[in-house]
Protein backbone atom coordinates (compact mmCIF):
# COMPACT_ATOMS: atom_id res chain seq x y z
CA UNK A 1 0.00 0.00 0.00
CA UNK A 2 1.56 3.29 -0.67
CA UNK A 3 2.05 5.77 1.88
CA UNK A 4 -0.32 8.57 2.20
CA UNK A 5 1.92 11.69 1.58
CA UNK A 6 0.80 15.46 1.61
CA UNK A 7 1.07 17.40 -1.21
CA UNK A 8 3.95 20.12 -1.18
CA UNK A 9 1.51 23.67 -1.06
CA UNK A 10 3.84 26.95 -2.45
CA UNK A 11 4.50 29.61 0.36
CA UNK A 12 2.51 32.23 1.21
CA UNK A 13 4.34 35.60 1.87
CA UNK A 14 2.99 35.65 5.35
CA UNK A 15 3.99 32.46 6.05
CA UNK A 16 7.64 33.18 4.54
CA UNK A 17 7.52 36.49 6.77
CA UNK A 18 6.98 34.50 9.99
CA UNK A 19 9.37 31.94 9.60
CA UNK A 20 11.81 35.06 8.59
CA UNK A 21 11.16 36.32 12.13
CA UNK A 22 11.15 33.38 14.44
CA UNK A 23 14.63 32.46 12.74
CA UNK A 24 15.79 36.26 13.84
CA UNK A 25 14.44 35.91 17.10
CA UNK A 26 15.88 32.71 17.63
CA UNK A 27 19.85 33.82 16.17
CA UNK A 28 19.69 37.30 17.95
CA UNK A 29 17.99 35.93 20.96
CA UNK A 30 21.34 33.85 21.37
CA UNK A 31 24.12 35.45 20.30
CA UNK A 32 23.22 38.76 21.59
CA UNK A 33 21.14 37.95 25.03
CA UNK A 34 22.45 35.33 25.80
CA UNK A 35 26.30 35.63 24.32
CA UNK A 36 25.98 32.54 22.40
CA UNK A 37 28.09 31.45 19.86
CA UNK A 38 26.59 31.84 16.74
CA UNK A 39 26.59 28.11 15.42
CA UNK A 40 23.98 26.81 18.35
CA UNK A 41 21.31 29.38 17.29
CA UNK A 42 22.13 28.50 13.68
CA UNK A 43 22.09 25.35 14.07
CA UNK A 44 18.39 25.32 16.18
CA UNK A 45 17.32 27.48 13.06
CA UNK A 46 18.01 24.80 10.64
CA UNK A 47 16.15 21.67 12.48
CA UNK A 48 13.02 24.42 12.83
CA UNK A 49 13.23 25.00 8.94
CA UNK A 50 13.61 21.30 8.47
CA UNK A 51 10.96 20.67 10.76
CA UNK A 52 8.44 23.03 9.37
CA UNK A 53 9.34 21.77 5.92
CA UNK A 54 8.03 18.33 6.68
CA UNK A 55 4.95 19.80 8.47
CA UNK A 56 4.15 20.69 5.06
CA UNK A 57 5.22 17.24 3.04
CA UNK A 58 8.40 18.04 1.91
CA UNK A 59 10.50 14.70 1.19
CA UNK A 60 13.56 14.31 2.60
CA UNK A 61 15.51 13.94 -1.09
CA UNK A 62 14.43 17.67 -1.50
CA UNK A 63 15.60 19.04 2.31
CA UNK A 64 19.09 17.09 1.62
CA UNK A 65 19.38 18.74 -2.23
CA UNK A 66 18.43 22.20 -0.70
CA UNK A 67 21.69 21.48 1.97
CA UNK A 68 23.85 20.07 -1.14
CA UNK A 69 22.78 22.94 -3.30
CA UNK A 70 24.01 25.29 -0.63
CA UNK A 71 26.99 24.11 0.59
CA UNK A 72 28.78 23.34 -2.57
CA UNK A 73 28.61 26.59 -3.61
CA UNK A 74 30.91 27.19 -0.21
CA UNK A 75 33.66 24.73 -0.67
CA UNK A 76 35.96 27.04 -2.35
CA UNK A 77 35.69 29.84 0.33
CA UNK A 78 35.90 27.04 2.93
CA UNK A 79 39.54 25.73 1.47
CA UNK A 80 40.53 29.31 0.99
CA UNK A 81 39.72 29.61 4.54
CA UNK A 82 41.92 26.82 5.56
CA UNK A 83 44.82 27.89 3.69
CA UNK A 84 44.96 31.52 5.27
CA UNK A 85 44.88 29.42 9.06
CA UNK A 86 47.84 27.84 7.58
CA UNK A 87 49.33 31.30 5.73
CA UNK A 88 48.92 32.89 9.44
CA UNK A 89 50.84 30.77 11.65
CA UNK A 90 54.05 30.73 8.91
CA UNK A 91 53.71 34.44 8.22
CA UNK A 92 54.60 34.65 11.88
CA UNK A 93 57.39 31.76 12.28
CA UNK A 94 58.84 33.09 9.25
CA UNK A 95 59.15 36.54 11.03
CA UNK A 96 56.48 38.17 8.39
CA UNK A 97 54.22 40.01 10.52
CA UNK A 98 56.60 40.33 13.33
CA UNK A 99 58.87 42.48 10.55
CA UNK A 100 55.78 44.53 9.24
CA UNK A 101 55.05 45.20 13.10
CA UNK A 102 58.37 46.12 14.02
CA UNK A 103 58.71 48.53 10.55
CA UNK A 104 55.29 50.01 11.58
CA UNK A 105 56.24 51.12 14.78
CA UNK A 106 59.09 53.15 13.00
CA UNK A 107 56.73 54.58 10.53
CA UNK A 108 53.66 55.25 11.82
CA UNK A 109 53.24 57.42 14.14
CA UNK A 110 50.83 57.21 17.18
CA UNK A 111 49.30 60.57 16.74
CA UNK A 112 48.16 59.45 12.97
CA UNK A 113 47.61 55.76 14.10
CA UNK A 114 44.15 54.79 13.55
CA UNK A 115 43.36 56.75 10.69
CA UNK A 116 46.68 55.64 8.94
CA UNK A 117 45.56 52.17 9.90
CA UNK A 118 42.38 52.51 7.55
CA UNK A 119 43.99 54.51 4.95
CA UNK A 120 47.05 51.80 4.89
CA UNK A 121 44.29 48.71 4.69
CA UNK A 122 42.41 50.48 2.24
CA UNK A 123 45.14 51.15 0.10
CA UNK A 124 47.00 47.63 -0.12
CA UNK A 125 43.33 46.17 -0.06
CA UNK A 126 42.54 47.79 -3.27
CA UNK A 127 45.62 46.03 -4.80
CA UNK A 128 44.98 42.64 -3.50
CA UNK A 129 41.30 42.69 -4.00
CA UNK A 130 40.72 40.23 -0.20
CA UNK A 131 39.44 41.60 2.87
CA UNK A 132 40.03 38.61 3.97
CA UNK A 133 43.62 38.22 3.26
CA UNK A 134 44.08 41.66 4.14
CA UNK A 135 42.04 41.31 7.82
CA UNK A 136 44.23 38.15 8.15
CA UNK A 137 48.11 39.34 7.89
CA UNK A 138 49.15 43.01 7.48
CA UNK A 139 45.58 43.39 9.79
CA UNK A 140 47.18 41.17 12.69
CA UNK A 141 50.49 43.42 12.70
CA UNK A 142 48.85 46.86 12.94
CA UNK A 143 45.92 45.17 15.59
CA UNK A 144 49.09 44.32 17.88
CA UNK A 145 50.51 47.52 17.12
CA UNK A 146 47.62 49.66 18.07
CA UNK A 147 46.91 47.38 20.95
CA UNK A 148 50.65 47.73 22.26
CA UNK A 149 50.35 51.94 21.90
CA UNK A 150 47.17 51.54 24.06
CA UNK A 151 44.08 52.17 21.87
CA UNK A 152 40.99 51.12 22.01
CA UNK A 153 41.30 47.52 20.36
CA UNK A 154 37.99 47.31 19.22
CA UNK A 155 38.45 50.92 17.36
CA UNK A 156 41.63 49.46 15.76
CA UNK A 157 39.93 46.31 14.60
CA UNK A 158 37.15 48.55 13.20
CA UNK A 159 39.54 50.78 11.24
CA UNK A 160 41.49 47.50 10.04
CA UNK A 161 37.91 46.02 8.78
CA UNK A 162 36.69 49.25 7.11
CA UNK A 163 40.09 50.05 5.18
CA UNK A 164 39.95 45.95 4.24
CA UNK A 165 36.21 46.16 3.29
CA UNK A 166 37.04 49.89 1.18
CA UNK A 167 39.88 47.62 -0.69
CA UNK A 168 37.31 44.42 -1.48
CA UNK A 169 34.91 46.69 -2.72
CA UNK A 170 36.80 49.00 -5.17
CA UNK A 171 39.35 45.98 -6.60
CA UNK A 172 38.54 44.87 -10.02
CA UNK A 173 40.40 41.17 -8.54
CA UNK A 174 37.77 40.97 -5.57
CA UNK A 175 35.22 38.30 -5.73
CA UNK A 176 32.16 39.87 -4.35
CA UNK A 177 32.52 43.11 -7.21
CA UNK A 178 32.78 40.72 -9.62
CA UNK A 179 30.09 38.57 -8.16
CA UNK A 180 27.75 41.88 -7.89
CA UNK A 181 28.58 43.05 -10.96
CA UNK A 182 27.85 39.55 -12.48
CA UNK A 183 24.17 39.18 -11.31
CA UNK A 184 23.63 42.84 -12.33
CA UNK A 185 24.63 42.01 -15.74
CA UNK A 186 26.78 45.29 -15.48
CA UNK A 187 30.25 46.16 -16.50
CA UNK A 188 32.79 45.45 -14.39
CA UNK A 189 34.72 48.87 -14.51
CA UNK A 190 31.71 50.56 -15.48
CA UNK A 191 30.08 49.28 -11.91
CA UNK A 192 32.95 49.90 -9.77
CA UNK A 193 33.03 53.73 -11.33
CA UNK A 194 29.89 54.46 -10.28
CA UNK A 195 30.22 52.71 -7.13
CA UNK A 196 31.89 56.08 -5.44
CA UNK A 197 28.96 57.58 -5.61
CA UNK A 198 28.58 56.18 -2.28
CA UNK A 199 31.93 54.97 -1.51
CA UNK A 200 33.63 58.08 -1.38
CA UNK A 201 31.37 60.24 0.71
CA UNK A 202 31.62 56.70 3.38
CA UNK A 203 35.16 56.58 2.88
CA UNK A 204 35.64 60.50 3.76
CA UNK A 205 33.99 60.25 6.47
CA UNK A 206 34.47 57.01 8.02
CA UNK A 207 38.60 58.57 7.99
CA UNK A 208 37.24 62.17 9.59
CA UNK A 209 35.67 59.95 12.35
CA UNK A 210 38.78 57.71 13.06
CA UNK A 211 41.03 61.05 13.14
CA UNK A 212 38.77 62.33 15.90
CA UNK A 213 38.34 59.08 17.49
CA UNK A 214 41.91 57.78 17.13
CA UNK A 215 44.50 60.30 17.27
CA UNK A 216 47.42 59.95 20.08
CA UNK A 217 47.55 56.96 22.12
CA UNK A 218 45.53 56.72 25.05
CA UNK A 219 48.22 55.04 27.20
CA UNK A 220 50.84 57.30 28.78
CA UNK A 221 53.19 54.17 29.35
CA UNK A 222 52.36 53.37 25.41
CA UNK A 223 56.80 54.32 24.17
CA UNK A 224 57.46 52.18 26.81
CA UNK A 225 55.14 49.28 25.88
CA UNK A 226 56.19 49.69 22.29
CA UNK A 227 60.07 49.56 23.27
CA UNK A 228 59.78 46.36 25.39
CA UNK A 229 57.65 44.75 22.09
CA UNK A 230 60.08 46.19 20.11
CA UNK A 231 62.76 44.44 22.13
CA UNK A 232 61.20 40.83 22.27
CA UNK A 233 60.28 40.95 18.78
CA UNK A 234 63.68 41.50 17.28
CA UNK A 235 65.21 38.40 20.53
CA UNK A 236 62.30 36.04 19.35
CA UNK A 237 62.36 36.40 15.44
CA UNK A 238 63.96 37.58 12.74
CA UNK A 239 63.10 40.97 11.34
CA UNK A 240 64.37 41.75 8.32
CA UNK A 241 63.62 43.49 5.03
CA UNK A 242 63.23 40.33 3.54
CA UNK A 243 60.31 39.79 5.30
CA UNK A 244 58.39 42.33 2.95
CA UNK A 245 59.32 39.46 -0.04
CA UNK A 246 55.55 37.35 0.37
CA UNK A 247 54.05 41.06 0.15
CA UNK A 248 55.46 41.65 -3.05
CA UNK A 249 54.95 37.78 -4.13
CA UNK A 250 51.07 38.78 -2.97
CA UNK A 251 50.88 41.91 -5.39
CA UNK A 252 52.48 40.71 -7.90
CA UNK A 253 49.97 37.74 -8.16
CA UNK A 254 47.28 39.76 -7.71
CA UNK A 255 48.45 41.76 -10.67
CA UNK A 256 48.63 38.81 -13.13
CA UNK A 257 45.09 37.92 -11.72
CA UNK A 258 46.13 34.31 -10.19
CA UNK A 259 43.03 32.51 -8.13
CA UNK A 260 43.42 33.39 -4.43
CA UNK A 261 44.16 29.50 -4.30
CA UNK A 262 47.19 29.56 -6.10
CA UNK A 263 48.42 32.74 -4.30
CA UNK A 264 48.01 31.46 -1.13
CA UNK A 265 49.62 28.26 -1.88
CA UNK A 266 52.33 29.93 -2.59
CA UNK A 267 52.98 32.24 -0.08
CA UNK A 268 53.05 29.31 2.35
CA UNK A 269 55.70 27.69 0.68
CA UNK A 270 57.64 30.64 0.68
CA UNK A 271 57.00 31.35 4.04
CA UNK A 272 58.26 27.74 4.92
CA UNK A 273 61.51 28.50 2.62
CA UNK A 274 62.16 31.33 4.38
CA UNK A 275 61.66 29.14 7.94
CA UNK A 276 64.21 26.82 6.74
CA UNK A 277 66.57 29.42 5.80
CA UNK A 278 66.54 31.09 8.69
CA UNK A 279 66.73 28.30 10.92
CA UNK A 280 68.18 25.46 9.13
CA UNK A 281 67.28 23.11 12.05
CA UNK A 282 63.48 23.23 12.28
CA UNK A 283 62.19 19.63 11.38
CA UNK A 284 59.34 19.04 9.13
CA UNK A 285 57.66 17.56 11.99
CA UNK A 286 57.44 20.87 13.67
CA UNK A 287 56.46 22.62 10.24
CA UNK A 288 53.27 20.44 9.76
CA UNK A 289 52.27 20.72 13.65
CA UNK A 290 52.60 24.91 12.86
CA UNK A 291 50.38 24.70 9.83
CA UNK A 292 47.69 22.29 11.66
CA UNK A 293 47.38 23.89 14.91
CA UNK A 294 48.60 27.15 14.66
CA UNK A 295 51.89 29.24 15.95
CA UNK A 296 52.47 29.34 19.75
CA UNK A 297 54.64 32.20 20.75
CA UNK A 298 56.78 31.57 23.72
CA UNK A 299 58.61 34.69 24.35
CA UNK A 300 57.97 35.90 28.00
CA UNK A 301 55.84 38.93 27.36
CA UNK A 302 52.01 37.64 27.75
CA UNK A 303 51.19 40.55 25.42
CA UNK A 304 53.17 39.51 22.58
CA UNK A 305 52.48 35.88 22.99
CA UNK A 306 48.58 36.86 23.02
CA UNK A 307 49.21 38.81 19.89
CA UNK A 308 51.35 36.20 18.02
CA UNK A 309 49.75 32.58 19.07
CA UNK A 310 47.17 32.27 16.68
CA UNK A 311 46.54 30.87 13.26
CA UNK A 312 46.33 26.96 11.86
CA UNK A 313 44.36 24.82 9.92
CA UNK A 314 42.75 23.96 13.78
CA UNK A 315 41.94 27.56 14.43
CA UNK A 316 39.94 28.30 11.13
CA UNK A 317 37.84 25.29 11.88
CA UNK A 318 34.91 27.31 13.70
CA UNK A 319 34.38 29.24 11.04
CA UNK A 320 34.28 26.87 8.10
CA UNK A 321 31.61 25.01 10.90
CA UNK A 322 29.83 28.33 10.27
CA UNK A 323 30.11 28.52 6.75
CA UNK A 324 28.55 24.91 6.65
CA UNK A 325 25.83 25.48 8.58
CA UNK A 326 24.81 29.44 7.25
CA UNK A 327 25.16 27.76 3.92
CA UNK A 328 22.86 24.95 4.51
CA UNK A 329 20.44 27.48 5.67
CA UNK A 330 20.66 29.20 2.69
CA UNK A 331 20.18 26.33 0.50
CA UNK A 332 16.97 25.40 2.65
CA UNK A 333 16.19 28.32 2.65
CA UNK A 334 16.38 28.97 -1.24
CA UNK A 335 15.29 25.18 -1.94
CA UNK A 336 12.05 26.11 -0.25
CA UNK A 337 11.57 29.63 -1.91
CA UNK A 338 11.31 31.74 1.79
CA UNK A 339 13.68 34.36 0.83
CA UNK A 340 12.33 34.78 -2.92
CA UNK A 341 8.58 34.59 -1.64
CA UNK A 342 8.93 37.49 1.25
CA UNK A 343 11.58 39.67 -1.21
CA UNK A 344 9.36 39.62 -4.84
CA UNK A 345 5.74 40.76 -3.55
CA UNK A 346 7.60 43.28 -1.75
CA UNK A 347 9.68 44.47 -4.69
CA UNK A 348 6.60 44.35 -7.06
CA UNK A 349 4.51 46.88 -4.81
CA UNK A 350 7.18 49.46 -4.91
CA UNK A 351 6.97 52.83 -5.76
CA UNK A 352 9.83 55.50 -6.59
CA UNK A 353 13.32 55.41 -6.95
CA UNK A 354 13.97 55.91 -3.45
CA UNK A 355 11.98 53.25 -2.45
CA UNK A 356 13.23 50.99 -4.30
CA UNK A 357 16.59 51.47 -3.75
CA UNK A 358 16.00 51.58 0.12
CA UNK A 359 13.97 48.18 -0.32
CA UNK A 360 17.06 46.53 -2.11
CA UNK A 361 19.65 47.60 0.50
CA UNK A 362 17.24 46.51 2.93
CA UNK A 363 16.83 42.70 1.30
CA UNK A 364 20.62 42.49 1.30
CA UNK A 365 20.94 44.01 5.05
CA UNK A 366 17.64 41.27 5.84
CA UNK A 367 19.32 38.12 3.88
CA UNK A 368 22.74 39.27 5.89
CA UNK A 369 21.01 38.84 8.95
CA UNK A 370 18.50 36.10 7.72
CA UNK A 371 20.97 33.50 6.37
CA UNK A 372 24.44 35.41 7.47
CA UNK A 373 26.33 34.14 4.01
CA UNK A 374 27.66 37.26 1.86
CA UNK A 375 27.39 35.80 -1.34
CA UNK A 376 23.45 35.02 -0.79
CA UNK A 377 23.28 38.73 0.17
CA UNK A 378 23.82 39.95 -3.28
CA UNK A 379 22.85 37.09 -5.27
CA UNK A 380 19.44 37.09 -4.03
CA UNK A 381 18.35 40.69 -3.62
CA UNK A 382 19.58 40.80 -7.29
CA UNK A 383 17.31 38.19 -8.98
CA UNK A 384 14.51 39.84 -7.06
CA UNK A 385 15.16 43.79 -7.89
CA UNK A 386 16.65 43.33 -11.37
CA UNK A 387 13.22 43.84 -13.09
CA UNK A 388 11.82 46.13 -10.69
CA UNK A 389 14.97 48.70 -11.12
CA UNK A 390 14.45 48.08 -14.79
CA UNK A 391 10.51 49.11 -14.63
CA UNK A 392 11.51 52.46 -12.25
CA UNK A 393 14.13 53.39 -15.04
CA UNK A 394 17.40 52.20 -13.17
CA UNK A 395 20.36 51.12 -14.96
CA UNK A 396 21.45 47.82 -14.19
CA UNK A 397 24.89 49.46 -12.78
CA UNK A 398 22.13 51.18 -10.28
CA UNK A 399 21.60 47.82 -8.90
CA UNK A 400 24.69 46.52 -8.63
CA UNK A 401 25.94 49.38 -6.40
CA UNK A 402 22.87 49.16 -4.19
CA UNK A 403 24.01 45.36 -4.19
CA UNK A 404 27.17 45.96 -2.54
CA UNK A 405 26.34 48.99 -0.10
CA UNK A 406 23.29 46.47 1.31
CA UNK A 407 24.68 42.89 0.84
CA UNK A 408 28.80 42.40 1.20
CA UNK A 409 29.57 45.02 3.27
CA UNK A 410 27.20 44.28 5.75
CA UNK A 411 28.02 40.70 6.74
CA UNK A 412 31.16 41.91 8.61
CA UNK A 413 28.80 43.66 11.08
CA UNK A 414 26.21 40.41 11.85
CA UNK A 415 27.43 38.10 14.96
CA UNK A 416 26.92 34.82 12.67
CA UNK A 417 27.94 35.97 9.32
CA UNK A 418 30.72 34.27 7.68
CA UNK A 419 32.67 37.37 7.44
CA UNK A 420 32.12 38.68 10.84
CA UNK A 421 33.05 35.27 12.40
CA UNK A 422 36.19 34.97 10.41
CA UNK A 423 37.37 38.55 11.39
CA UNK A 424 36.21 38.20 15.11
CA UNK A 425 38.42 35.11 15.50
CA UNK A 426 41.52 36.73 13.23
CA UNK A 427 41.47 39.43 15.35
CA UNK A 428 40.32 38.62 18.86
CA UNK A 429 37.46 41.01 19.13
CA UNK A 430 33.63 40.35 18.87
CA UNK A 431 31.54 41.63 16.66
CA UNK A 432 29.28 43.59 18.28
CA UNK A 433 32.58 45.28 20.32
CA UNK A 434 33.80 46.74 16.96
CA UNK A 435 30.60 47.20 15.40
CA UNK A 436 30.24 50.59 16.13
CA UNK A 437 33.34 51.41 14.97
CA UNK A 438 33.18 49.95 11.40
CA UNK A 439 31.91 53.03 10.14
CA UNK A 440 32.71 52.42 6.59
CA UNK A 441 30.17 49.43 6.43
CA UNK A 442 27.65 51.35 8.82
CA UNK A 443 28.21 54.35 6.10
CA UNK A 444 27.34 53.07 3.01
CA UNK A 445 24.14 51.78 2.49
CA UNK A 446 23.15 55.47 4.21
CA UNK A 447 24.95 57.08 1.56
CA UNK A 448 23.07 54.81 -1.11
CA UNK A 449 19.93 55.23 0.37
CA UNK A 450 20.37 59.06 0.15
CA UNK A 451 21.39 58.56 -3.56
CA UNK A 452 17.71 56.44 -4.22
CA UNK A 453 16.23 59.50 -2.82
CA UNK A 454 18.03 62.51 -4.15
CA UNK A 455 19.34 60.96 -7.75
CA UNK A 456 22.48 62.34 -7.72
CA UNK A 457 25.31 59.47 -8.56
CA UNK A 458 21.67 57.28 -9.81
CA UNK A 459 22.62 55.40 -13.01
CA UNK A 460 19.60 55.72 -15.61
CA UNK A 461 18.87 53.69 -18.27
CA UNK A 462 18.35 56.15 -21.39
CA UNK A 463 15.53 57.28 -22.35
CA UNK A 464 14.69 54.77 -25.21
CA UNK A 465 15.76 51.70 -23.16
CA UNK A 466 13.44 53.23 -20.61
CA UNK A 467 10.09 53.29 -22.36
CA UNK A 468 11.00 49.35 -24.08
CA UNK A 469 11.43 48.06 -20.54
CA UNK A 470 7.90 50.17 -19.35
CA UNK A 471 6.71 48.58 -22.67
CA UNK A 472 7.59 45.26 -21.79
CA UNK A 473 6.41 45.52 -18.23
CA UNK A 474 2.71 46.32 -19.79
CA UNK A 475 2.71 43.68 -22.05
CA UNK A 476 3.40 41.16 -19.37
CA UNK A 477 1.00 42.23 -17.17
CA UNK A 478 -1.47 42.39 -20.66
CA UNK A 479 -2.30 46.14 -20.18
Amino acid sequence: MKENKKAWRAVSFGEALMILLVMLLVMGTGVIKFGLSPMTPVLLVIALVILWAKLRGAEWDDIHNGIIDGIKTGIVPIFIFLLIGALISVWIAAGIIPSMMVFGFHLISAQWFVPSVFLVCAIIGTSIGSAFTIISTIGIALFGMGTTMGFNPALVAGAIISGAIFGDKTSPLSDSTNLASAIAESELFAHIKNLMWSTIPAFVVSLILYFFMGTGASDTNALGKINATITTLNTHFTITWWAALPIIVMFVCAWRKIPAIATLFLNVVLGVVMIFIEKPSTSLKSIATMIESGFVAKTGNASVDALLTRGGISAMMSTVSLIILTLTLGGLLMKFNIIQTAMVPLANRLKGTGAVVTAAILAGIGVNIFVGEQYLSVILPGKAFKQTFNDHGLDNLALSRVLEDGGTVINYLVPWGVAAVFAANTLGVSTLAYLPFCFFSLLSPIFSILSGFTGVGLKRLPASDDQSATSATMAASGR
